[in-house]
């Protein structure tokens, strides 16, 4: 059953508007008694009712609580460079899909696309609104939050992701000839993981120094090269999997 994120807190009956309200009663077309899986800000799930479809808005009344869903034990992040064309909206989508707990698109010396801060900001508000939506499709119990686009030399000042307590930062590196991802996976014991992937170009030698000096390890995914789109969800998948996230 599709999801509905809803900013507020779930109670006996909630009222949704704006482009939500828009989608269930224009693109889903739903009917007085439909039921839908509503999300809220707490991350509490309910199983609600349609109870009226009215201009702008629909009202929804609770049927049940559902059980607590349980987080995965590790979180993974990804820091996405900017790659060209619909590229980062297919990496974002499947990010989402991937369990990611949040996206950072980061522009490196590579990177073939360069965006003025309008256009950076209108690409931030696209990726949000795509992960959003791949969100409600594949049943997740919470949002995954696109980051502004920020430098790479910026991101590794970002205290929140390097240095941070319980984390370790993986460095998705074509020049790392010794260490395989799995071998890093399987030794760490962070309970938060941050990936980073290049663009197509791959990174500069500085970056990658200035990467590593910032705390990250840097891994092999193999020695097939991969397209960069390729690369983000093979180590996001690779990553899940080592951690346990895709038990059931």
């Amino acid at each position: 059953m599709r999801r509905l994120f809803y900013a507020g807190a779930l109670a006996e009956e909630i009222t949704i508007t704006g482009g939500d309200a828009h989608h269930l009663a224009h693109v889903m077309r739903v009917q007085i008694g439909d039921e839908i899986t509503v999300v809220d800000a707490a991350g509490r799930v309910a199983r609600m009712t349609v109870s009226a479809v009215v201009p702008d808005a629909v009202r929804l009344s609770l049927a049940e609580y559902l059980e607590q869903e349980e987080d995965n034990s590790h979180e993974v992040i990804l820091v996405q460079a900017l790659l060209k064309g619909e590229k980062m909206d297919f990496v974002v989508q499947k990010a989402v899909e991937l369990g990611a707990a949040a996206f950072y698109p980061v522009m490196t010396e590579h990177v073939v696309v360069r965006y003025d801060a309008k256009k950076a900001a209108a690409k931030a508000a696209r990726w949000q609104k795509i992960a959003d939506e791949a969100a409600k499709q594949c049943g997740r119990r919470a949002l995954m939050p696109v980051a502004e686009v920020a430098p790479l030399s910026s991101l590794l000042q970002n205290g929140e992701l390097f240095g941070a307590p319980d984390t370790a930062v993986i460095f998705c590196y074509e020049g790392e000839e010794e260490q395989p991802m799995r071998t890093a996976l399987r030794a760490c014991t962070a309970r938060r993981i941050v990936l980073i992937v290049g663009p197509e170009g791959g990174f500069s030698l500085g970056e990658a120094a200035a990467v590593c000096a910032a705390g990250a390890e840097p891994v092999s995914l193999g020695r097939l090269i991969l397209r960069a789109e390729t690369a983000a969800l093979v180590a996001l998948a690779v990553t899940q999997y080592e951690l346990g996230n895709f038990d059931i």
